[in-house]
């Protein structure tokens, strides 16, 4: 059985993984939205051969996202790394109440 390096836990059986799509695919724009870029982008991905990095899920295990360089021709693992997590997003200031027009003296 294949053991997959996982990031957070280590070496780990290939049936605990699912594997994601190539980091080098860009989703379709929203100008470019159409149905056939979509079809285009979720089912079909050319068939690289060679070198190249996937994006992986340890599904059965800790659930993280992680990244995987591997070898289609000969089925080598390379290197392992943990997505970056992106910054949250700063809340926006809650707007002051408007002054009320009620109870004001003349």
């Amino acid at each position: 059985m294949l053991l997959i390096p996982c990031p957070w836990c280590g070496p780990r059986p290939e049936n605990e993984f699912h594997g994601g799509t190539s980091t080098n695919r860009t989703r379709p724009s929203d100008g470019d939205a159409t149905d056939g870029a979509w079809t285009g982008y979720l089912f079909t991905e050319p068939s690289a051969t060679g070198r190249r990095e996937e994006r992986w899920c340890h599904t059965h295990g800790c659930g993280q996202w992680f990244l995987l360089e591997r070898n289609t021709e000969t089925g080598a693992l390379g290197k392992t790394s943990r997505i970056a997590t992106p910054e949250p997003r700063a809340k926006p200031e809650p707007e002051a109440p408007a002054p009320s027009e009620e109870g004001a003296e003349p």
